[in-house]
C-alpha cells in the first residue's frame, strides 16, 4: 500500500512494497540502501508487511524544482536504491487491500518440491524398516539438480545481491549450505569406483529447499491473517454511490434524479440515497428518513444505532462504511478523499503495522551481526571437524555436512518475524474490539502503565450536561438563558451546547452575538446587537477575579455544588462601569458514562493508581469523583485544573519517571495533556484534535475501553516475548547440536522452517483473544 502523508517538522512520509526479504539481515541491508539516497531523513523496513516508510528531509522554499517534483523524483530514487540491493519495490494501489488469497495460491513450487525430493527421502525411511531402497546416482542427481538450481535460484539471487552489497542473509546461508551438499555428493559420485555405491547428500540440499519454500509459503498464509483486519475494513468502502442529481436550492422533496457513481467521484455537499441493506458510502449527515446503522466493525459495538433526524440532533453522522438498517435515507456528503472516519482509521492502523517497536530496534541490530556470526561458525566447524576433531579429524565429507548442517539451522527468519507479525496480530484484534492503535511504541508501553488520569467531562461523563439550576435577578430567567444562549452558540464547549439546548428547548430568542471572545478554561465574552454592555459568562472563579461580588450568590452555589453540578455565572458590565454586575446563576448536571465506575473499578484490581482531573470546582468535581468511585481522600480528585495546567498535573503523577502514566480524554484542551503522557488515549466521540495526539484512540467512548487496551497491550508484550525466545532458543539449542554433528541437514531444515511457523501460529493466537 503507497501512501503519503506528511510530517510537521520534516517532509512527506510514503510507504512502499517490497518482494524478496526472507529475514532480518534483509531488513538492515534495504534500510541502509534507503538512508543512502539524498533527501531521506529515515527509513523504517517491516518484514511481515513487506513494506518499508520512508520520511524524507523538507524542502526549503527555495528550491530549484517543485516540490511535488522533487517527492516523485525522491520516491524514484528510493525505488531504484531497492532494486539495486536485490529486491522488488513497486508503490502499491489501495486495490491491494482489497484482494484475497486463495487457498493454494503459490503453492505450485513447494508442491514441484516435494514431489522431487520424496524419492531422495524414500531410502532414509527404508533404511529404518531396513530395506535398501537407494536410487542410483544419476536418478538422485536428475531429481536434486532442478529442486537446487531451479527452485532454488531465488535463493542464489538473494545471495547474490547480499554479496555484492557486503552482507548477508538468510539467502546465504540456504545457497552455501544447499550447494555444499550438491557439490560434495557430484564429487563423491564422480570419484567413486566403478559398481560401487557411495552415500550422496544430494536428499540434503533438495530437501532443504523445499523445506524453506514451505516455510516461507506458511509465512505468506499467516502475514495475510495477521493483517486481516486492515483488510476487512478496506472491504467495508463502496464503490458506489446512488448519487442525487438535484437542481440547484432543491428541497427534500425534490431530490432529483438518481444516478450511480463511482464514489471517488463523490464531492462534498452532495446528496445521495441509501437503501436498506447497503453500506453508506461516505461520511455525511442525515437528511430524510429514520433507520438504523451498524458500526459495529468501526466501534466494536453490535447494537444497532438509531438514526433520525429531531429536535435534539437536527443533522445525525453517518460514518461511511457502516451499514444502513430498514430504512431508505437521504444524506449530504460532508467527508470524501482520505478525509472520512474509515479511511483514517485505516491510515492510522498501516501506521501502526508499519512502525517499529523499540524492542524490535534492538532485535535488529542483533540479526545485522548475526548471519556473519553464523558463517565463522561454520566455518569453525568445519575446519575443527576435518583437520582437529576426533582422531585427526572426521574427514572432509562429514565435517563439510556439519558444516552445512549449522548454516541451514541458523537462518534468522523467525527473529526477523517474532516481533512485527505479534504488532499486526495485536493492533488487528485491537481494532476488532474498537481500540485503534496508532503507534507500535503506544502498544508496547501500555502494558506497563501504574498510573491512568481521565478527564472528567466527555470522557467519564456523557458529555451532554444540561441546565438543572437557574436563577437570576428579579426572576428574569428567561431573560437571562437567552442572553447566554447567544453569546454561546458558536461555542463548542459542553457547558454552552447546554444553554443553547435549554434555551432552543423554551423557544427563546437567540441573537447574534458580536465581539465573542473565548477565555480557555474560564468562560467567554460579547456584546448583543444594540446594547453596549459588556457580557461575562464563565466560572465563579474567574468572575471573582474580575471583581464580581457573588456573596449573594454564595449559598445557592454551594447547595448545588455539593449536589454534583457545575456552576457558571453570567454578569454584565454597562460603559461606564469597570467591575461587571452578576445577572444569573447556573448549575449543569452531568450524567457518569455507562462502564465508567465498573472500569475504574477493573483498574484498581489490576493494582493501577486512577486520577480524575477536571476544571470544575472542588465541590462538584468531588461529588463526580465518589459517584464513579475515585477515592477523594487519596487525592484522586483533581479540581480547578485549567486546560494549561492538565500538562503539569500529568508530569506531577510521572514523579520524576517513577510512575508510567496513562491519559485519556477527549477534547482539544485534553491534546497538550496527551502529549505530555507516557501513553495517550482519546475518545472517538472527541475531536479529531485529541485523536491525533493520542497513541491509542478508544472509538465507543467507552471508558471500558481503556482496560481492554491494556490487556491487549498485556497479551501482545508476552507474545513477542514468547517469539523471541523461541527465534533465539532453536538458534542457541540447534548450532551446538549441528556444529556436533548431532542434526543432519534435513533435520536442521526442517527445524529452520519450523521456528518460522511457530513463531506465526504464537502470534495468530491473540485472535482469539476475548
Amino acid at each position: 500500500m503507497s501512501t503519503t502523508a506528511t510530517h510537521p517538522a520534516l517532509g512527506p512520509t510514503f510507504d512502499v512494497s517490497i518482494k524478496g526479504m526472507t529475514c532480518a539481515a534483509c531488513v538492515s541491508r534495504v534500510e541502509r540502501a534507503i538512508t543512502k539516497v539524498p533527501g531521506v531523513h529515515q527509513a523504517s523496513v517491516n518484514m511481515a508487511l513487506e513494506q518499508a516508510r520512508i520520511q524524507l528531509e523538507p524542502v526549503g522554499a527555495d528550491a530549484l524544482m517543485p516540490l511535488q517534483a522533487q517527492d516523485e523524483a525522491h520516491k524514484a530514487q528510493v525505488l531504484r536504491a531497492i532494486r539495486k540491493a536485490g529486491y522488488e519495490p513497486a508503490l502499491a494501489t489501495p486495490a491491494d487491500l482489497t484482494d484475497t488469497l486463495r487457498p493454494w495460491q503459490g503453492f505450485m513450487p513447494v508442491a514441484v518440491g516435494l514431489v522431487l525430493s520424496a524419492p531422495l527421502v524414500l531410502p532414509m525411511v527404508g533404511e529404518l524398516a531396513g530395506r535398501m531402497w537407494m536410487l542410483p546416482a544419476w536418478v538422485q542427481f536428475c531429481l536434486a539438480t532442478p529442486v537446487q538450481f531451479v527452485l532454488g535460484a531465488r535463493f542464489y539471487k538473494g545471495a547474490w545481491h547480499a554479496l555484492r552489497s557486503g552482507s548477508a542473509n538468510m539467502d546465504v546461508l540456504v545457497a552455501m549450505g544447499t550447494t555444499a551438499a550438491w557439490a560434495l555428493s557430484v564429487w563423491l559420485w564422480w570419484q567413486a569406483e566403478p559398481g560401487v555405491m557411495p552415500h550422496l547428500y544430494f536428499e540434503g540440499g533438495a530437501v532443504v529447499i523445499t523445506l524453506v519454500l514451505l516455510g516461507k509459503w506458511l509465512e505468506t498464509r499467516a502475514k495475510r491473517e495477521t493483517s486481516a483486519a486492515i483488510r476487512a475494513l478496506a472491504r467495508l468502502q463502496p464503490q458506489v454511490a446512488h448519487w442525487l442529481n438535484k437542481p440547484a436550492n432543491a428541497g427534500l422533496a425534490d431530490a432529483g434524479n438518481e444516478v450511480d457513481v463511482p464514489v471517488a467521484e463523490l464531492l462534498v455537499g452532495d446528496w445521495l440515497r441509501v437503501k436498506p441493506g447497503e453500506r453508506i458510502p461516505a461520511d455525511g449527515l442525515l437528511l430524510q428518513g429514520q433507520t438504523q446503522v451498524d458500526e459495529s466493525m468501526l466501534t466494536g459495538e453490535p447494537l444497532p444505532v438509531v438514526k433520525e433526524v429531531s429536535a435534539q440532533t437536527p443533522q445525525p453522522i453517518l460514518t461511511g462504511g457502516s451499514v444502513n438498517g430498514d430504512g431508505s435515507i437521504v444524506m449530504q456528503v460532508s467527508r470524501v478523499g482520505a478525509d472520512p472516519v474509515l479511511s483514517r482509521i485505516i491510515t492510522l492502523m498501516m501506521d501502526a503495522q508499519a512502525d517499529k517497536a523499540p524492542l524490535q530496534r534492538l532485535v535488529d541490530k542483533v540479526s545485522a551481526v548475526f548471519v556473519p556470526f553464523v558463517l565463522g561458525v561454520a566455518v569453525l566447524t568445519f575446519l575443527w571437524g576435518w583437520q582437529w576433531g576426533g582422531a585427526g579429524g572426521i574427514g572432509f565429507e562429514q565435517a563439510l555436512v556439519h558444516a552445512v548442517a549449522v548454516m541451514v539451522i541458523a537462518c534468522p527468519c523467525a527473529l526477523g518475524l517474532a516481533t512485527p507479525v505479534a504488532l499486526m496480530a495485536g493492533t488487528g484484534v485491537a481494532a476488532q474490539m474498537g481500540v485503534l492503535i496508532k503507534d507500535a511504541q503506544a502498544l508496547e508501553l501500555a502494558h506497563k502503565v501504574t498510573v491512568v488520569a481521565f478527564d472528567k467531562t466527555g470522557t467519564l461523563t456523557e458529555g451532554h450536561p444540561e441546565v438543572k439550576f437557574l436563577k437570576a435577578q428579579a426572576g428574569t430567567e428567561d431573560a437571562a438563558l437567552s442572553i447566554a444562549a447567544s453569546l454561546q452558540a458558536a461555542s463548542s464547549h459542553p457547558l454552552a451546547m447546554a444553554v443553547v439546548r435549554a434555551a432552543d428547548a423554551k423557544g427563546l430568542l437567540r441573537q447574534t452575538a458580536v465581539q465573542v471572545q473565548a477565555v480557555p478554561g474560564r468562560g467567554s465574552t460579547g456584546q448583543l446587537p444594540g446594547d453596549a454592555s459588556m457580557y461575562y459568562i464563565g466560572s465563579r472563579a474567574w468572575l471573582q477575579t474580575l471583581g464580581c461580588d457573588i456573596r449573594q450568590w454564595a449559598g445557592d452555589l454551594s447547595e448545588w455544588e455539593a449536589a454534583g453540578a457545575t456552576v457558571s455565572l453570567l454578569a454584565a458590565a454597562k460603559p461606564d462601569e469597570s467591575i461587571p454586575q452578576v445577572l444569573a446563576a447556573m448549575g449543569f448536571a452531568d450524567k457518569p458514562k455507562a462502564g465508567a465506575k465498573e472500569a475504574i473499578a477493573a483498574l484498581k484490581a489490576r493494582g493501577i493508581k486512577t486520577v480524575m482531573i477536571s476544571g470544575d470546582n472542588l465541590g462538584a468535581a468531588t461529588a463526580m469523583g465518589e459517584a464513579l468511585g475515585f477515592d477523594v481522600a487519596a487525592g484522586e480528585v483533581l479540581a480547578n485544573v485549567l486546560p494549561q495546567d492538565k500538562i503539569a498535573a500529568v508530569i506531577a503523577l510521572k514523579e520524576g519517571g517513577r510512575q508510567v502514566v496513562a491519559m485519556v480524554g477527549d477534547g482539544i484542551n485534553d491534546a497538550p495533556a496527551l502529549a505530555a503522557a507516557d501513553v495517550s488515549m482519546a475518545m472517538g466521540n472527541g475531536t479529531d484534535v485529541a485523536m491525533q495526539a493520542a497513541g491509542i484512540t478508544l472509538m465507543r467512548g467507552d471508558p471500558m475501553l481503556v482496560v481492554a487496551a491494556l490487556q491487549i497491550s498485556s497479551r501482545t508484550v508476552a507474545k513477542i516475548r514468547q517469539n523471541l525466545f523461541w527465534a533465539f532458543a532453536y538458534n542457541v539449542a540447534g548450532i551446538p547440536l549441528a556444529a556436533m554433528g548431532l542434526l543432519s541437514p534435513v533435520v536442521a531444515g526442517a527445524a529452520m522452517a519450523f521456528s518460522s511457523v511457530t513463531v506465526m501460529a504464537n502470534a495468530l493466537l491473540l485472535k482469539w483473544v476475548k
